[in-house]
């Protein structure tokens, strides 16, 4: 396990808030000393089936403590999930079906284990524990906090004092940071990681484990990633996002058209250049912008496919929007041999084939001339024309989207 002062260079780097603020020295200091790897703690809720890199900003750090030999416990919060974390949130969550949160956590930790080396990483899920509480548990649990502390939290208060009448706030909802507290008392964490929204639910645990007799954990607080549009924080139902479990060339794409000021903070988060080669990478005086973002798109696709591929999407990608050429790699719809028999009217072609969500929206990309079909990239902008299916014909939609259709 490298010094001290070497792993805390290392782990500082992109951090928001540590609590309290010598926490983290002291807590590596005392392991250097025992010998005694740290218990390092991040919970994910498993809400959807996505995790995208706004997800691994923690997940990386997580990373680098499994690397200096600590040991990462993944809290797979399917009790949580239920309730549904406030944080960051100015209604009350959606709840979701215990089956639903069962399926989807088996998804997570298949995208996780892209991050994290699975091997060595303990997993908990939280219902291990909360499954097995009476009713007196839950009392003992509520007891250690009250309404005015819980009402203090940002999410809450705004809740509480919007107006022209407050929007509600659900008493389940207000289990949820006693309940991540209690993660950490169960599981013995030393550190706990989490967005800076999460701080809250952080100090929660330290309260929590000090109620019980246990040395309280430090808090390690990361930025929130911004999206795609570069100004609201990543997610899926924003559409500004880049998955974990996309292709390849998906990764490459998105993450060329993200504004220029965005870049350093992408390369401060999701890569592991230096801080001086970001600074020369986002420095327009010394390197090209696009030069610096296909350098970033690279990095990231190379964390979850290698270098080699990096290499080959940044080939697709310029060889489909550089010299006007499909990519080696397009993806396939396959339509069924008995809907192929008679020409199909180009509308319903894009809505079939994804590209568009109804008739109306498809003829508005046609007449804007945006549709191209076969390998002479004929584009049609008549929307009443129809086309003849055949196997292997290639369709695109502006500069993005291309599909070939598989007659099967």
């Amino acid at each position: 396990m490298p010094f001290v002062e070497d792993q805390l260079t290392l782990l500082a780097r992109g951090l928001d808030q540590i609590e309290p603020t010598d926490g983290l020295r002291k807590k590596l200091e005392a392991s250097a000393k025992t010998g005694k790897p740290l218990r390092v703690k991040y919970g994910i809720d498993p809400t959807g089936i996505d995790v995208h890199l706004g997800h691994t900003v923690p997940l990386r750090k997580l990373r680098q403590f499994q690397e200096l030999g600590h040991q990462a416990v993944l809290i797979i919060g399917n009790y949580t999930a239920l309730v549904g974390d406030p944080s960051g949130r100015d209604e009350t969550r959606a709840r979701l079906t215990q089956e639903q949160v069962e399926k989807n956590a088996q998804d997570y930790l298949k995208q996780i284990s892209k991050i994290l080396d699975m091997s060595k990483t303990e997993v908990r899920p939280n219902g291990d524990w909360f499954g097995k509480f009476t009713f007196l548990d839950v009392l003992s649990l509520t007891s250690k906090i009250t309404v005015q502390r819980i009402l203090e939290r940002d999410d809450f208060s705004k809740r509480f004092h919007s107006r022209p009448e407050s929007i509600p706030i659900y008493l389940h909802e207000c289990l949820y940071p006693l309940m991540q507290g209690h993660d950490s008392v169960e599981i013995h964490a030393d550190i706990e990681l989490g967005g800076s929204e999460q701080l809250f639910n952080l100090m929660m645990g330290r309260r929590l484990q000090d109620a019980a007799g246990q040395e309280p954990q430090v808090c390690v607080t990361l930025p929130i990633l911004r999206g795609l549009d570069g100004v609201r924080r990543m997610g899926k139902s924003l559409g500004n996002y880049v998955g974990v479990g996309e292709s390849a060339d998906q990764q490459f794409g998105k993450t060329l058209s993200i504004p220029d000021d965005l870049m350093k903070e992408w390369f401060l988060l999701l890569t592991d250049r230096s801080v001086s080669e970001i600074e020369t990478l986002v420095d327009s005086a010394k390197t090209h912008p696009m030069i610096a973002k296909k350098t970033l798109a690279r990095d990231i696709v190379a964390f979850y496919y290698g270098a080699d591929t990096a290499t080959a999407a940044q080939a697709n990608f310029e060889k489909q929007f550089g010299d006007k050429k499909d990519p080696d790699t397009i993806p396939e719809v396959s339509i069924p041999a008995a809907e192929a028999t008679q020409p199909i009217g180009l509308l319903a072609l894009l809505v079939k084939v994804g590209f568009c969500k109804s008739n109306s929206e498809a003829r508005n990309k046609v007449t804007e001339g945006a549709v191209s079909i076969g390998p002479e990239r004929t584009k049609i902008t008549d929307w009443k024309a129809t086309v003849t299916l055949a196997d292997g014909l290639v369709v695109r939609l502006g500069s993005k989207k291309i599909v070939r259709v598989r007659v099967v």
